[in-house]
């Protein structure tokens, strides 16, 4: 089993970045952070990197895609409650982020999100657990 889950992702604009994520909540390793990237802590063994764009391409090949024209993941955190992942899309907003879509409720999950200054989708969302999960 894997210890520790380390999501990359672009941003045009590290300390931008970095600013619109603490205002949402979240804390920074200083030791896997520079001027390259900042190492966010999103739980016990969850961490992001935000890279900058060039440092990011040098880990690929590949041609980096606009995550504000498409999509090649959705990030999605987990929360306690329905009005933690409304107080979080919320502050996000307020930030400066915006909301792709309307939140969902499924009944045994509610969901919503929002897009961070890049554009990369941030889904959050809170399960029930007494609620019966359909088949």
């Amino acid at each position: 089993m894997h210890k520790q889950i380390y999501l990359n992702i672009a941003v045009a604009d590290l300390d931008r970045s970095k600013a619109f994520f603490k205002q949402i909540g979240f804390d920074f390793e200083p030791k896997f952070s520079n001027e390259q990237g900042a190492c966010m802590i999103v739980g016990d063994n969850i961490f992001t990197m935000l890279l900058t764009r060039p440092f990011f391409q040098t880990f690929t090949g590949k041609p980096l895609n606009d995550a504000r024209e498409t999509t090649e993941v959705l990030i999605c955190l987990s929360c306690d409650s329905r009005a933690e992942v409304d107080e979080l899309v919320a502050k996000a907003i307020a930030a400066g982020g915006a909301a792709p879509r309307k939140p969902q409720d499924y009944g045994f999950m509610y969901s919503h999100g929002f897009e961070d200054l890049d554009g990369h989708i941030w889904e959050l969302a809170y399960m029930d657990p007494n609620a019966d999960c359909p088949a």
